[in-house]
């Protein structure tokens, strides 16, 4: 198991920053640019340089600092090269399948249009991570502002086809808001309910609800069981038999 290191921390009015490091080889990635300034003052407090930005989409609550912190920290930017002029300063440009090392560690991408048309998302297999920006959210799903519902369907897909214990990195705290929508179309559900409790408890001692993991998704993200008319039977055929 490798020993790289996941820092959260909010910005913005509910952004997530997200830094990995990897104490072997010395890197260190933002996952977006939320807020530039907030990102050097969270490197400097753990004593991390930053190296490389890893660019989910184009929206500037994700790529406002790029510029900024390339011009201090001269980091090497990756981000989605499906549609050219969208991401500030981007150096790596790239796709569905491609995967590029962070140390030792290869880090997997994978397009997931829906919320914007170019969205990638990065698979940290060493890490039992995804960085999914806007794509996914703990018990929802980013807005459809370019892509297509059967985009945004094929993305949730590949997110949830990773390993159950995959942890999945959200860009937003949206968790309560979502919660109410998934208990207005899904209520029944002891998972959810269970897990709605569970958010809002972490809520009130200020503990933030990300990341969720792939196997909490597949069992309470309206999103995804509204596609998967069989499994959202058997859980409320449990639910009548108990």
């Amino acid at each position: 198991m490798s020993n790289i290191q996941i820092h959260l921390f909010p910005c913005l009015s509910d952004n997530y920053g997200i830094l990995v490091h990897d104490p072997d080889s010395g890197r260190t990635a933002s996952i977006d640019t939320p807020d530039g300034e907030e990102i050097a003052r969270q490197c400097a407090a753990k004593g991390w340089a930053l190296t490389e930005i890893w660019n989910t989409h184009w929206h500037p609550d994700h790529t406002g600092g790029n510029m900024g912190l390339k011009d201090r920290f001269g980091v090497q930017i990756y981000g989605p090269g499906r549609i050219e002029g969208r991401i500030p300063g981007i150096d790596s440009k790239l796709g569905e399948g491609d995967t590029f090392d962070f140390g030792a560690h290869p880090v997997r991408v994978m397009e997931t249009p829906g919320h914007t048309t170019e969205h990638i998302v990065f698979y940290l297999e060493a890490a039992g991570a995804c960085f999914v920006g806007d794509t996914l959210f703990t018990l929802g799903c980013g807005r459809l502002f370019e892509g297509t519902p059967e985009q945004m369907w094929d993305s949730f897909g590949k997110i949830l086809s990773l390993p159950e214990d995959t942890e999945l990195y959200c860009a937003h705290e949206y968790t309560l808001s979502n919660a109410k929508f998934a208990l207005s179309v899904d209520g029944d559900l002891s998972d959810l309910q269970d897990a709605v409790a569970t958010y809002e408890a972490m809520r009130e001692r200020g503990e933030p609800t990300v990341p969720t993991t792939v196997a909490v998704e597949r069992k309470t993200n309206p999103f995804w069981l509204a596609g998967n008319a069989e499994e959202l039977g058997r859980r409320r055929a449990l639910k009548d038999a108990t």
